[in-house]
């Protein structure tokens, strides 16, 4: 019995790059710089090939970009150790209410798309229920207390395009204004 309570590690990341490459200087080179597994392995293709990206529904890019579509939002950021991901960015928008109907911006179907920058700003594409609503900055406001200490920056890229109805509410949405008394299924459909 061994006194070390951490067992030793089956395979390194070197392990499983060197028997790709079967050579141990190549194998140090990819870890070193990534970006040269593509001229090593015959991939000069720098557009975006499936991967685990998103759950494994997404699509990611030679430089680690990941694009998928979750919920209908857009999500998109830079794979990298500590930093918020758009899917960090969507999750706390749940706790953005809008204020005249007392449901979050992502449940209602507010939020079109999330990006975070290579710098680590998320830009949200975000839309009302009306163009005429008064409540911008508070929804803006809200969105900076949510989002502080999760992302350096952020903006909200306001969009009317496409328009918002009632049929991008989601199904946790649709029970929470059910909930409060709204018929969704009397509405108006456009």
């Amino acid at each position: 019995m061994s006194d070390n309570l951490v067992p030793e590690p089956q395979s390194t990341i070197f392990d499983a790059v060197n028997a790709v490459v079967g050579n141990e200087d190549e194998a140090q080179a990819i870890i070193a710089n990534p970006s040269l597994a593509k001229d090593i392995l015959g991939n000069d293709d720098a557009s975006a090939v499936k991967s685990e990206c998103c759950g494994g529904h997404g699509v990611q890019s030679q430089d680690h970009e990941c694009a998928c579509r979750s919920d209908g939002i857009e999500l998109k950021g830079v794979d990298e150790i500590g930093r918020a991901t758009a899917a960090d960015v969507k999750e706390a928008l749940h706790q953005v209410i809008d204020p005249e109907l007392g449901i979050d911006v992502i449940d209602l179907g507010l939020v079109y798309g999330i990006e975070i920058d290579e710098l680590g700003r998320a830009i949200i594409t975000m839309t009302l229920t009306t163009p005429a609503c008064p409540l911008t900055d508070l929804i803006e406001d809200e969105c900076a207390s949510t989002l502080a200490g999760l992302v350096e920056e952020f903006r909200i890229d306001w969009t009317w395009t496409p328009r918002w109805t009632v049929d991008k509410i989601t199904p946790e949405g649709r029970d929470q204004l059910a909930a409060l008394g709204f018929n969704l299924d009397n509405m108006p459909r456009y």
